[in-house]
Formats: C-alpha cells, structure tokens, sequence
C-alpha cells in the first residue's frame, strides 16, 4: 500500500465496495476493470490505479474475483471492525440518524445519545434514553466512542468537536451545517451541498433547452 492515499481515491472506496456487493448478491464471481468500467462509469485505467494503491488484488488476462474484492476493500474501509458512536444534538438530524437501522449492518453502534435540551433529556428516541450533555465527559472516561456524531447548531458545533476530542473521543461526524477542526479524523457532511450541485445540474439543463432571448 502507498504511504499516502489520495482523497479522491478514498472517496471512490465506498462505491466500489457497494457495487461490488451487489454484483456477490447477484451471484458474480469474477469481474474485469473493463465491466467495472462500464457499470460504475469511471476509467479502466483509474480503477486499476485505485486498486493498486492497495496492492492490486487481480491478475493479468483473468479480473478480479468479485468476493475476495469486496472482502479486501471492506477491510480497507475498516468495515470488518465494530464500531461505537455517540450523538449529540437529538434534534430531527440527530433523531434521524438515531432511529437508523442500517448502521448496524455497517458496524455502527450507537451507544449513547446526548442533549443540551434538558426538556430532552429523558425521552427515549431509537431505543435510547436521551442524557443530559453534563454527562458526556463521564460517560466517554467509562465507555469510550470511536465516533462522536454532531446534530447540533452551527454556532455550537465547533466548540463541541473540541470537548468530544478533550474526552476521546476518536473521530468526528459532522452534520451541522458549518465545517469543523479537529485533531481527529472528521468528516464534515453538507446536505446542501448535494442538492446544491443538483439545481446547478437542473439549471444547465434547462438553459440547454431554452433558447437564449
């Protein structure tokens, strides 16, 4: 493996790793660059370059072996690990993300959820007992989390990365809508970003179609 991966080639992981789970869900035993190629619409060449920051994982003239694939990449992702997270902010974001049940299937344990509300504090949302953020300090000295999910107002959100890292926490998930720092792997999520490059799409296309006054 290079000692320095490219985020562009990080970001292309994930989708290798789901569709190559859905070609192993269709019975698929063995791939080429080329089917990856026309199916993902990404570049042979580029997809062999991804793989071999990794060491490669086919051979010359025979593809990849569709299980073997997705089982490398899966741990290259870390999906063969469990992991803890916490939420803070049990607002519709943090309440969304507690109620999901596909994070188990990743992995993804939510283990605590936390609020500033002390009108919260208490309820049960996806099977958890909302606390009091009073108690996150002692909660992480006893539990630890290997992620700290934040669902709170822009305004808080970076004083929060810093006490989730002050109490271990070990990364940072992000999903109010201002980036954040941290001396942590953090992943800043912007929603709006996403339907913002959509209406940029729209918008081109209907300046394609309209003729120009």
């Amino acid at each position: 493996m290079k000692d320095r991966v490219s985020e562009a080639v990080i970001r292309r992981l994930p989708r290798y790793y789901r569709f190559l789970c859905e070609l192993e869900r269709a019975g698929t035993e063995r791939v080429s660059s080329g089917d990856l190629s026309r199916e993902m619409r990404l570049n042979a060449s580029q997809i062999r370059q991804d793989f071999n920051c990794f060491g490669g994982f086919g051979q010359q003239g025979y593809g990849y072996h569709v299980r073997t694939l997705r089982s490398e990449i899966g741990k290259i992702l870390g999906l063969n690990r469990s992991y803890s997270a916490v939420i803070v902010g049990v607002g519709n974001i943090g309440a969304a993300l507690a109620h999901y049940a596909g994070f188990e299937k990743e992995g993804l344990r939510i283990a605590a959820l936390f609020d500033a509300d002390a009108a919260m504090v208490g309820k049960v949302v996806g099977g958890l007992a909302i606390r009091s953020l009073s108690e996150f300090e002692a909660f992480i000295s006893l539990e630890g989390a290997d992620v700290g999910i934040i669902a709170v107002p822009k305004d808080a959100a970076q004083a929060l990365a810093d006490r989730m890292v002050a109490a271990g926490v070990r990364s940072i998930w992000n999903f109010a809508p201002v980036d954040v720092a941290a001396a942590v792997p953090t992943e800043n999520v912007h929603m709006s970003d996403s339907l913002h490059i959509l209406t940029y799409r729209l918008n081109n296309i209907q300046e394609a179609i309209e003729p120009k006054k």
